[in-house]
């Protein structure tokens, strides 16, 4: 499932400086023939001059049949289509350095342009995507660690399993998105034919629900790519043939422009929603060190479901509307975790540093998980106790104005001064390339909202210690 790439060193190192030889490296230019290749692999109607196309199928599904579809039918879209939500999972971002995000722009259909090359890609300074991943071999599924969960003998505990074991990712359903992301895989190589596909976030990471979208990682080459310019090409040929070969099985393929740009689009088989951007690699080693924490430790799991379901239910979760990520949140529940007087989580960066290095090549990054055995601690605290905790650390305890979230180093540590910290309000260290992964939350308005629903919801829990009180339990469930 894992593919193997030869990436070379990542563009971070260890000490996150990002003056070292990854950037050194030449890239090659584009040739005038080489954009034509490019272009002609993705108009050749056979792809003949790629690989030859190859039916889809799931398992025993026939492919659902809708290429007629209103949906595709170039200018002319439905109605409900144009009110699609795009703001999933994608930040905003607010700084007099950067170009305003431009989200929701959709790239027009197939039928709308002619496949010209955009004018950017006449200028000199353009990467080859011809210089792509070397071929390797796949690697199968990865089975999810044995581990036994926690005892619940108070109610509040008994509630947060109860909501855990109803709502937790199945097997079941990381196995249909990998069959998704092979297949998908095999179509992208008909435009770049060395590329491969990532299946990332938390569909891999362990903290997946039954309703959890899957993010996907297209490595395309060895070098960093520009997300201004080519991501954005990259994914332009992407969405257009999601459009025009695929649309029986695709729907609602989007391009969005955001500042790390994706492709958006719904499975029609499997019926999951997809994110698709291209080169980020950090997504791809956080995604296992996470995973590496989420089977560490029994209690782990639980926890960081139903604070991400509180967090959901009280609109503070959602970092296109300015408040925090789903991954922002987990990394903070894994800080507060290690910074108890007695820990129930290590620094497993510090520990294990070869298993989790950013130098690690890409095809051996999935193995680390394997490295790592259950961390055992001391501290007996059970799921309600440690809920309450939470809640409670950071509504009075940590000092937002002065302190940075560092999971790497299993502390609250000071903040940086950098221009990507200062007068930021919430700081949240990113393990591998140490950027602010809570960068959205820019507006008071929404730090404010976020801090008083803190010390509500603590107040509220540790009075009456129903989670009903925070969270309507069977409300939650039904969402999954």
């Amino acid at each position: 499932m894992f593919p193997n790439s030869i990436l070379g060193r990542p563009p971070f190192t260890p000490n996150h400086q990002q003056h070292n030889n990854f950037f050194a490296l030449s890239p090659t230019l584009y040739s005038h023939q080489q954009l034509i290749d490019a272009q002609f692999n993705f108009q050749n109607t056979d792809l003949s001059r790629a690989v030859s196309l190859q039916q889809l199928t799931y398992g025993n599904v026939s492919p659902i049949q809708t290429s007629t579809s209103p949906l595709f039918r170039g200018r002319k879209r439905l109605s409900d289509e144009k009110n699609l939500p795009l703001d999933g999972k994608r930040q905003r971002f607010h700084s007099p350095h950067q170009e305003p995000t431009l989200v929701n722009h959709i790239v027009p259909l197939s039928g709308e342009r002619r496949y010209s090359m955009p004018p950017l890609f006449h200028t000199h300074y353009v990467p080859d995507i011809v210089r792509c991943v070397p071929p390797f071999r796949e690697i199968p599924l990865l089975e999810p660690r044995e581990i036994t969960l926690p005892e619940a003998k108070d109610k509040l505990s008994q509630q947060i399993l109860e909501l855990f074991e109803a709502c937790q990712q199945q097997v079941s359903d990381l196995k249909k998105k990998e069959l998704c992301r092979t297949q998908l895989q095999r179509e992208i190589q008909l435009l770049f034919p060395q590329s491969r596909l990532f299946l990332v976030g938390s569909s891999l990471n362990g903290f997946g629900t039954r309703s959890s979208d899957g993010d996907l990682c297209l490595v395309v080459k060895e070098e960093p790519v520009n997300q201004k310019t080519e991501a954005r090409h990259i994914l332009t040929l992407v969405h257009k043939h999601f459009c025009t070969r695929l649309s029986g099985y695709i729907e609602r393929p989007q391009l969005i422009r955001a500042k790390v740009p994706i492709v958006k689009f719904r499975d029609k088989v499997s019926c999951v929603e997809f994110d698709l951007n291209v080169n980020n690699i950090v997504g791809i080693r956080n995604t296992f060190l996470l995973r590496t924490y989420a089977y560490l430790e029994n209690r782990v799991r639980p926890l960081v479901l139903v604070i991400k379901k509180w967090a959901s239910h009280h609109e503070i979760n959602d970092a296109s509307r300015g408040t925090l990520s789903s991954y922002s949140l987990v990394l903070m529940v894994l800080h507060y975790l290690q910074t108890l007087p007695e820990p129930i989580l290590p620094s497993i960066q510090k520990i294990y540093p070869e298993s989790f290095s950013p130098a690690i090549q890409l095809h051996l990054v999935h193995q680390a998980p394997c490295n790592v055995p259950p961390y055992l601690s001391k501290n007996e605290s059970n799921l309600g106790d440690l809920l309450l905790g939470f809640l409670k650390y950071y509504a009075t305890e940590f000092d937002w104005n002065s302190q940075m979230i560092s999971v790497r180093e299993a502390k609250a540590i000071p903040r940086p001064d950098g221009i990507e910290w200062r007068n930021k309000y919430i700081c949240v260290e990113e393990p591998f390339d140490g950027t602010n992964t809570a960068r959205a939350v820019h507006e008071k308005q929404k730090f404010d909202m976020i801090k008083d629903q803190f010390l509500k919801s603590w107040h509220r829990l540790k009075n009456k210690r129903d989670l009903n009180s925070i969270l309507p339990l069977r409300a939650a469930i039904l969402k999954r």
